[in-house]
């Protein structure tokens, strides 16, 4: 791979070079690789087809994830954050001790490594949101829930320049990763004043199927507001708004 210098930015394919945008700029790469016939079917690359199913298997997982977590998501995940939740996957799927390589999953895997994933590097919670917490899943209710305690914003909230206003979001979600289904209960606390002004006690319940034998996942995160003539908008449009998982129960 190489990155494409000049004024004029290619794009296509000339000879063997292929020229392409990505994030990182414009690069150049040569083109070249074994047929896709062979790779299906050659005995010689049976740990290409291992990893490359596997590899399928945490991207599916992902997406169902990020959609069960799409209400949150919106206005809190960084730009990579797909590919580094498929690499997190892809770790959960090689912790299965269960099945054969090639057929490792999430399910018999260990869900609970996902604990503590960032979906926006750009904001993380662990470096916005200071208050003590406290998160808990009920399998047996089907409660997620996540208590704070009364805090005063402006000492416990880390919040970018230009906020005026913020508030506390929750999730709960129970996913069935092999159906790709998912149930998903929100919670959110009013647009409060980032200020010395103490909040009242926070208490967020998400409701899920009782006595689940799927992952429950508890997402918590902060969205940042600026106040213009009376008026919320969110702030730089969410890009330095903090999510995570903070508590994860698998099976």
């Amino acid at each position: 791979m190489a990155r494409q210098k000049g004024i004029i930015k290619l794009k296509g394919t000339i000879g063997d070079i292929t020229f392409y945008k990505t994030k990182d700029g414009h690069l150049a790469r040569e083109k070249g690789g074994v047929e896709a016939s062979r790779i299906a079917s050659d005995p010689a690359f049976q740990r290409t087809r291992e990893n490359g199913s596997e590899f399928g298997r945490a991207g599916k997982a992902g997406k169902t994830l990020r959609t069960a977590l799409r209400t949150l998501l919106l206005n809190s995940a960084d730009s990579r954050m797909v590919s580094r939740l498929t690499k997190s996957m892809i770790k959960v799927i090689q912790a299965d001790l269960t099945n054969e390589r090639g057929l490792r999953n999430v399910i018999d895997g260990e869900a609970e490594l996902l604990l503590g994933f960032e979906f926006n590097i750009a904001g993380k919670l662990g470096t916005s949101l200071f208050v003590p917490f406290v998160g808990e899943i009920d399998r047996v209710s089907g409660s997620i829930t996540v208590d704070l305690d009364s805090f005063i914003p402006a000492n416990m909230i880390a919040a970018p320049g230009g906020t005026t206003h913020f508030k506390i979001i929750s999730a709960g979600a129970e996913i069935d990763f092999e159906a790709e289904v998912f149930v998903t209960a929100t919670s959110e606390t009013g647009i409060l004043p980032w200020d010395m002004t103490p909040t009242a006690a926070i208490n967020h319940s998400n409701v899920v199927t009782a006595d689940s034998t799927k992952p429950l996942f508890l997402a918590l995160g902060v969205e940042f507001y600026q106040e213009v003539n009376g008026r919320m908008y969110p702030l730089k449009n969410g890009s330095y708004n903090p999510l995570a998982l903070v508590q994860v129960s698998g099976l």
